[in-house]
C-alpha cells in the first residue's frame, strides 16, 4: 500500500508534518511495515489532455519508478541528477502509449528523484514496461550508481473523489487499540462492499 498526500508547500510545516505522519504511522504498524518516506516536490509534468495537473481518480492505474545514489560519494549532484531524468522523462513520455499524465519528484532530503505516471489500462502499463528498453538510458547515467524501483498501482481511493462513499476515522478512532481499529476498518469495508 502507499500513501500518497500532496498539499501547498509551506516551509516551516514540512518538518512538523512529517513527525505527526510518522506518529499516526507508527500506531497503525501492526498493519503495516513503514519501508520508505520523505518529501518530493514537483519539478516537471506533461499531460496528453494538456491540463495542468496529473490527475487520478478510484480505479486507476498509477506507475511510480524512482531512482536513487546508491554510491557513497555522489558524483552527479541532484541538479545534474534530476535533470537527466527529467530529459529522459521529456524524451520518452508523448511515445509512452496509453500514458494520460505523469510528474517528475525530487527528494527533499536524499539524491533521489521520481515519476509517477497515471494509464489509461493495466495492459497499457505492462505493454510500455515489457517493451521498452532501458538499457537505452544507462549512458546517461555513466559512472553513476543507482538504485532503482518500479511499481504499479491500482487507485483504490481518493479523497473528495466522489464515486465512493467511505467515512473517514476521526483521529482519535485512528488512536484506538488494534483490535478497535480492524473491527471498525472491517466493518467499514464489509458496508460498502454490500
Amino acid at each position: 500500500m502507499v500513501w500518497y498526500g500532496a498539499w501547498i508547500k509551506r516551509s516551516s510545516e514540512n518538518k512538523d508534518l512529517l513527525d505527526a505522519l510518522l506518529s499516526m504511522l507508527t500506531n497503525v504498524s501492526s498493519m503495516a511495515i513503514l519501508m520508505e518516506h520523505g518529501f518530493y516536490d514537483a519539478y516537471a509534468g506533461e499531460s496528453k489532455d494538456h491540463s495542468p495537473a496529473a490527475k487520478f481518480y478510484t480505479g486507476d492505474i498509477v506507475s511510480m519508478n524512482s531512482a536513487a545514489s546508491s554510491s557513497h560519494h555522489h558524483d552527479m549532484p541532484i541538479e545534474h541528477f534530476s535533470y537527466t531524468c527529467l530529459a529522459i522523462f521529456k524524451d520518452r513520455f508523448q511515445k509512452m502509449d496509453g500514458a494520460v499524465a505523469g510528474v517528475c519528484l525530487k527528494c527533499q532530503t536524499i539524491p533521489k528523484v521520481a515519476a509517477i505516471f497515471v494509464w489509461k489500462s493495466l495492459q497499457c502499463c505492462y505493454n510500455y514496461i515489457l517493451n521498452q528498453d532501458s538499457r537505452s538510458v544507462l549512458p546517461y547515467f555513466d559512472g553513476f550508481s543507482l538504485d532503482l524501483k518500479y511499481d504499479v498501482f491500482k487507485v483504490v481511493y481518493v479523497s473528495g473523489d466522489g464515486a465512493l462513499n467511505f467515512h473517514f476515522y476521526p483521529p482519535h478512532k485512528m488512536l484506538e487499540g488494534k483490535e478497535g481499529l480492524h473491527n471498525n476498518v472491517t466493518q467499514e469495508l464489509n458496508r460498502v462492499a454490500e
